[in-house]
């Protein structure tokens, strides 16, 4: 039986996150060249400033040798700091630099006219579905499940 064009869920899964992606990494490339996975570094260093490179990594989703590089393009660029953990000198901590938090900032008032244009034409309960939906994926489909 053939799936209707609008039930192809893997389909616009997947064409959906492309073509966000690649729209967000041009405004983000033209306003000082932070990627997606940069500014969710620093999203989350922002709640959590010291927090372990596996800490962030786990709940950006990210392999830890992914992880590792992408540290240090940001370390290069002077968004981040490592420092090593006061009670265990093989772990590294991660701090945002005053350059990191500014960019922060900037990254959060690009994503209020992106968080928009999703949303625009639908109601709050369609969105509360469709987020439901998508954070189900997370448990339906845990990491490391082959």
């Amino acid at each position: 039986m053939p799936v209707a064009q609008d039930r192809r869920l893997i389909f616009l899964l997947n064409a959906g996150h492309r073509r966000v992606q690649r729209w967000l990494e041009v405004r983000m490339a033209a306003k000082g060249g932070l990627t997606a996975a940069q500014s969710g570094v620093l999203f989350y260093l922002g709640e959590r400033d010291g927090a372990l490179i596996g800490e962030a990594a786990d709940a950006l989703d990210l392999a830890p040798s992914a992880m590792t590089g992408l540290v240090d393009r940001m370390a290069k660029a002077e968004l981040v700091e490592r420092r090593t953990d006061p009670k265990d000198g093989r772990a590294m901590r991660l701090h945002l630099t005053d350059k990191g938090r500014a960019a922060r900032e900037e990254a959060k008032t690009g994503l209020h006219g992106l968080k928009a244009q999703l949303v625009e034409g639908f109601t709050d309960d369609e969105i509360d579905v469709v987020a439901r939906w998508l954070a189900s994926l997370q448990t339906k489909f845990p990491k490391g499940d082959a």
